[in-house]
């Protein structure tokens, strides 16, 4: 039995039920699915050590050795997740080095590759990401798309530069390519039951059989993860940054004959979480110039009689009134058909999804009254229809052609609101009447809808001019069109017709500093062309030396917000060269697998969002665009394998990613923006881009006496260097560096039967922020990185 330690009946009760229906599934399968004869058993081990040193992917939209695509790439593959334990793109990070992801909230969520991508973790609705995310050829709108459990995957390719020919909807940074299991003519069980401390448990399982013999085959896979929160909201006593989820995905594959494969695959998450509870860091008020911050937040506490928190975020205590939630659904359904037509093939993915998003907030980081909604609700729509033409087989020409069409729909809901507080918090020195009357019980809502119109044609052909010598060249062409409308009105507060015509107009400039009525539409259209050229010469069947240069493009974006003085509704398109040379090599019988890159980027115009303090009012957050902006490095990546009992790997990436012209970026707030509201950025490291990072993996096993039992042992470790984590580049965002460390250890059947291991994720119990944020006056909050938890997992395999 494993033994579970928590503090929660419900969730006790919720973990038991789930292990009865577990153990009962295990049960049934075990007597519905038959053990694999003895040759079976011996082919699938014998296929298994043979292709230890290949591993496929579709990278070019067709199934290929890694070792052979000359394209900077990480895979992780579905054992990995096993090993490790990871289920979010958020842990998997920790593989990839060149891969950063770090959140406020779901939403609101970073993912950048070599630094380009999205470099402050705070969403706009009209804005892309420069990373794309696909699963099972279908491309997530929203980065909060990305944010559940990974089901039941096959692997995980994360493609480094940019893949604007085959990945083209605004993948200029990389994109992360998801492959689900497929469903299996031969019957499958897989079924993982986890416990752990913080109320940890987790409940995984995955079932594949034939409906008609090599016609029709299902795959049904879930999970059900839920973990108690790491914070204590002193207010309440509640937890918060707990962690929800349940997930299950569908899937139904139809082969009418040996020529047309029809996969439907229909899905459906939950995700609910108390976030984000504010944790204090640090509190400031002087400028660094030695200038005191006219009310800064312990001028503002002292007034109201509150004593805040002591600056100790590793106590992990937040102090919050007001209610705060995550809560997220995505759905959907895809269909692609793949109908072999002989000398070539056809591809057809077709799909649409929902995505919902339901946040609240407390906006004033204390137990008062101050800001009491701080939010933005999202009601996401798409629909996508790929077609795709390519050769099959091997050809002096290998080429694939296709049309893609990408329509979406972002509806957002937003409301800040202010209690009783509030007049006293932000303007003490005005006339009560006034500053009660604009401010007490006044909420202002907003709606904004960007809309999305994608149509590209693109092309890609491998020509190889020798056995040894390929020229890969690729065009794609994208039409884009985005209608926006942003509305913002008040919906309560105080009747201002009931004071004087001056107080009332006092009244109302208070209002229109803090949410101002607004109204406006704004449209952008674009045409672009992106591509690549690569040289790939095969050194020795087992070397490979590439070099390429990749034009991507990201289409202008869509300001819909409370726009300041001086930016504008239209972002202009962002425009990336990329150039890069690559060597990928397996050295003695290989055993050794060593690959490398490096890689020279600059984009212009590059998009990003930008927060600009405000002097009596809440923080305004923005899109717009930097002149300039370089990304150069160098990545490397180790495996050694000298036997199936032993796998040894490391990961290193160095990025230099700095502005090159930013000349009037926002001024960060220890420095008085008041006496100088921009500053020059140009030679600075990008937020959110570490420059050094690494990796380490151990794996070693073990057979015991019976010869049909291993032990194994699993250790990783990543390491990531400092970075800052605001648009500012302010010194109280400066993250310290950090290392993780997870840990493994069990004992396994032979044959994969059963397997019970006991495992540690940040063994070391590393203290470390994954995001600090400083304020307009002296409050710097932070986003704290998991502490060490603790656990068992029992699966089985049939």
């Amino acid at each position: 039995m494993i033994y579970l330690p928590h503090n929660n009946n419900k969730a006790h009760l919720h973990f038991r039920l789930f292990a009865s229906t577990a153990v009962l599934a295990l049960s049934i399968a075990s007597h519905a699915i038959a053990a694999p004869a003895p040759a079976e058993a011996d082919v699938a081990a014998a296929s298994a050590e043979a292709d230890a040193g290949e591993i496929f992917v579709t990278a070019r939209r067709r199934d290929e050795d890694a070792q052979d695509v000359p394209i900077a790439l990480n895979v992780v593959s579905a054992e990995t997740l096993d090993k490790t334990g990871n289920f979010t793109l958020g842990q998997v990070q920790q593989l990839v080095p060149s891969l950063q992801v770090f959140s406020f909230n779901p939403r609101n969520t970073n993912v950048n590759i070599r630094g380009l991508g999205a470099n402050v973790a705070l969403t706009n609705d009209g804005l892309e990401n420069g990373v794309g995310f696909y699963l099972d050829n279908v491309y997530y709108g929203r980065p909060g798309q990305s944010q559940f459990d990974l089901v039941d995957l096959q692997q995980i390719e994360v493609l480094r530069g940019p893949q604007g020919t085959l990945f083209g909807k605004n993948t200029t940074s990389g994109a992360i390519n998801i492959t689900s299991r497929a469903p299996s003519f031969d019957p499958e069980f897989f079924g993982e039951i986890t416990g752990g401390d913080y109320g940890y448990h987790q409940l995984r399982a995955s079932a594949s059989a034939p409906i008609i013999a090599d016609k029709a085959a299902f795959r049904l896979s879930l999970a059900d993860t839920h973990r108690d929160g790491f914070l204590t909201n002193l207010h309440d006593g509640s937890k918060a940054q707990d962690y929800d989820n349940f997930s299950i995905r569908g899937q139904l594959l139809v082969t009418p004959t040996e020529a047309v494969s029809i996969r439907l695959i229909g899905d459906y998450s939950h995700q609910k979480q108390h976030y984000v509870l504010n944790i204090p860091v640090t509190y400031f008020g002087t400028y660094d110039s030695g200038a005191p911050i006219a009310n800064n937040f312990l001028n503002r506490t002292t007034r109201a009689g509150y004593t805040p928190l002591a600056a100790d975020p590793f106590a992990r205590q937040g102090d919050s009134d007001g209610h705060y939630q995550a809560e997220m659904e995505s759905y959907g359904g895809s269909a692609q058909v793949d109908w072999d037509l002989g000398k070539v093939a056809l591809t057809s993915v077709t799909a649409y999804r929902w995505w919902d998003w339901n946040p609240a907030n407390d906006g004033d980081s204390t137990s008062l009254p101050v800001v009491t909604k701080a939010q933005q609700a999202n009601r996401q729509r798409q629909f996508s229809q790929e077609l795709r033409l390519g050769s099959t087989g091997n050809n002096r020409i290998d080429w694939t052609l296709g049309a893609y069409y990408f329509w979406q729909t972002v509806r957002g809901y937003g409301a800040s609101a202010y209690g009783s507080a509030a007049p006293n918090w932000f303007a003490p020195a005005g006339n009560p009447v006034v500053t009660n009357a604009a401010l007490n019980g006044f909420e202002s809502n907003s709606y904004s809808e960007p809309v999305t119109k994608s149509y590209a044609l693109f092309g890609q052909a491998n020509w190889h001019i020798s056995d040894n010598l390929t020229f890969t060249g690729g065009l794609r062409y994208t039409h884009e069109d985005k209608t926006g409308v942003y509305r913002q009105y008040w919906v309560a507060g105080s009747d201002l017709s009931t004071l004087s015509p001056a107080d009332a107009a006092a009244a109302t400039a208070i209002r229109n500093q803090f949410n101002p009525r607004t109204s406006y539409d704004v449209a952008v259209s674009d045409d672009s062309v992106s591509g690549l050229a690569t040289l790939a010469w095969k050194v020795t069947p087992d070397a490979l030396l590439y070099g390429s240069y990749s034009r991507g493009n990201k289409s202008g974006g869509l300001n819909l917000t409370n726009i300041p003085a001086g930016a504008v509704a239209e972002v202009k398109p962002e425009k990336v060269d990329n150039y890069e040379f690559g060597l990928k090599s397996q050295w003695f019988n290989r055993a050794v697998t060593f690959n490398a890159a490096a890689f020279w980027t600059e984009v212009s115009d590059y998009q990003t969002a930008i927060t600009q303090i405000n002097a009596v009012g809440p923080a305004i957050q923005y899109i717009s665009n930097i002149p300039k902006v370089r990304s150069r490095g160098l990545e490397a990546d180790v495996s050694y394998a000298p036997s199936k009992w032993i796998g040894l790997t490391a990961s290193a990436s160095y990025v230099d990613a700095t502005y090159r012209d930013y000349r009037n970026a926002p001024q960060a707030p220890e420095r008085n923006a008041a006496l100088s509201p921009t500053q020059d950025l140009t030679g600075v490291q990008l937020p959110g881009v570490p420059k050094f990072t690494y990796t380490l993996g151990a794996d070693l096993a073990q057979p015991l006496g019976s010869g049909l039992t291993v032990i194994y042992g699993h250790a990783d470790y990543s390491h990531r260097s400092s970075f800052n984590t605001s648009s500012s580049n302010s010194r109280y965002a400066q993250v310290p560096g950090y290392g993780i460390l997870n840990a493994r250890i069990g004992v396994r059947a032979d044959d994969g039967r059963w397997d019970l291991s006991v495992w540690a994720r940040n063994l070391a119990h590393k203290d470390y922020f994954q995001a600090l944020s400083p304020g307009g006056f002296g409050l710097v909050t932070g986003t704290i990185g998991d502490p060490r938890t603790l656990g068992a997992t029992l699966r089985t395999r049939l």
